[in-house]
């Protein structure tokens, strides 16, 4: 039988066997004794403060010695789906408690706005992380190939891009799959060669590129790529 809406209540057991799966989510709470259960197959016990979730087509018995007493949420909720496998939620008791009384008392507001208060305290929403901030690659490395010059080094690249060090250190392995140096070196040696296509002198073009000196510079351009 398909509720038209959530629904909480209160439900006694007693030892007289139950057994039955259903097309909703059951969620229960709890209150005093001890409810023996056995969800598709699985046992467990429900004791004051314990909870658990069946989820829909389960199919459950339950029993419990002496008597048990639940709260009960019928739910249609999908999000139960993600809140089955929290661990007990002791940290319930004093809202269950308190929604029980308000079924008992029949409190109409309590009641209707008790199974979205359940779902929020048995599984609080995620805090949202915050969005990475995006490295533009050409525009940085349209700047570095600007600073051609200077001795950069990765707290200079990672500032340009509002970054740390190892914030940027990361990113770019991460990104471009090099260390930040390894990054501007073979930034610098593709503009080496670039200009050395152009007749421009090993000396001329060590010191647009950053090399120390025109044999640093031949040195790294008859290293194989890589290292």
């Amino acid at each position: 039988m398909r509720l038209p809406a959530d629904a909480l209540s209160v439900r006694c057991y007693g030892a007289s066997h139950g057994s039955h799966a259903h097309e909703h989510f059951q969620i229960l709470l709890g209150l005093d004794g001890v409810l023996e259960l056995e969800v598709d197959g699985r046992g467990r016990r429900l004791a004051a403060g314990d909870g658990a979730v069946i989820v829909p087509g389960d199919r459950h018995d339950f029993e419990a010695t002496g008597s048990a007493r639940c709260l009960v949420l019928d739910s249609h909720d999908a999000r139960w789906q993600y809140a089955r496998e929290s661990p007990a939620p002791r940290a319930l008791a004093p809202l269950a408690s308190y929604l029980a009384a308000a079924c008992d008392n029949a409190l109409p507001r309590a009641r209707l706005l008790g199974p979205a208060l359940l779902l929020e305290a048995w599984a609080p929403p995620a805090v949202p992380q915050r969005a990475r901030r995006a490295i533009d690659w050409t525009a940085l490395t349209a700047w570095a190939q600007a600073h051609g010059r200077e001795p950069l080094q990765v707290a200079d690249l990672a500032m340009r891009v509002h970054l740390s060090a190892a914030q940027f250190t990361a990113r770019c392995r991460e990104e471009q799959g090099q260390s930040p140096m390894a990054w501007l070196r073979d930034l610098r040696l593709t503009a080496a060669r670039h200009f050395r296509s152009q007749g421009l002198p090993v000396a001329e073009v060590a010191r647009r590129t950053g090399y120390r000196s025109p044999s640093a510079l031949t040195a790294a351009l008859r290293r194989p790529a890589g290292r």
